[in-house]
């Protein structure tokens, strides 16, 4: 078996990209509100704070922040896509099983890069807030619902029509 090195960090801030085994699901999407339960319930028992977030059909990617006595992110991940899984299944979603049994829905890795310092942090941020353009599922950031772009504008942390002149400081990474 291949053991990943993963940077653990306490109190460390992370961008993540985690991915469905069927990139053209609708999954994520079709059932957001299952989702953010599974989020709001492992942050209940095992808290982090999310940063940045952008949910897309087959996949999302998202910042957050753990608590400066932790650096398991990985323990959340499991947590978060078993609550996920657990409960689509309970909602009569059929999900194919890998060959031992296992549920097929999420891809058993994610992508994970420890954020360096605060230009780092920028510069995932605007990554994250411009995929749903990157794909195409939109042609302005502010038309796609699932991002925390909408949080950034109420905070004035962004303006409504941020990079809708097709300019962003988005990066080549996260995927």
């Amino acid at each position: 078996m291949v053991h990943y090195r993963r940077h653990r960090v306490a109190g460390g801030s992370f961008f993540f990209t985690v991915t469905l085994n069927d990139r053209q699901s609708c999954t994520l999407t079709d059932h957001i509100d299952l989702l953010r339960t599974a989020f709001h319930d492992t942050q209940r028992c095992r808290p982090f704070v999310i940063d940045c977030i952008v949910i897309l059909p087959g996949h999302l990617h998202i910042i957050w922040t753990l608590p400066d006595s932790d650096a398991d992110y990985s323990g959340r991940w499991r947590s978060i896509k078993s609550r996920f899984t657990r409960t689509l299944c309970q909602r009569g979603v059929t999900i194919p099983r890998h060959a031992g049994g296992e549920y097929a829905l999420w891809q058993r890795r994610f992508w994970e890069h420890t954020l360096r310092d605060a230009r780092d942090k920028e510069r995932h941020v605007d990554y994250i807030h411009y995929n749903p353009v990157r794909h195409g599922y939109v042609s302005s950031v502010a038309d796609w619902p699932y991002s925390s772009f909408h949080r950034y504008v109420r905070q004035g942390l962004l303006p409504v029509d941020w990079a809708d002149d097709g300019e962003s400081d988005e990066g080549g990474f996260g995927e």
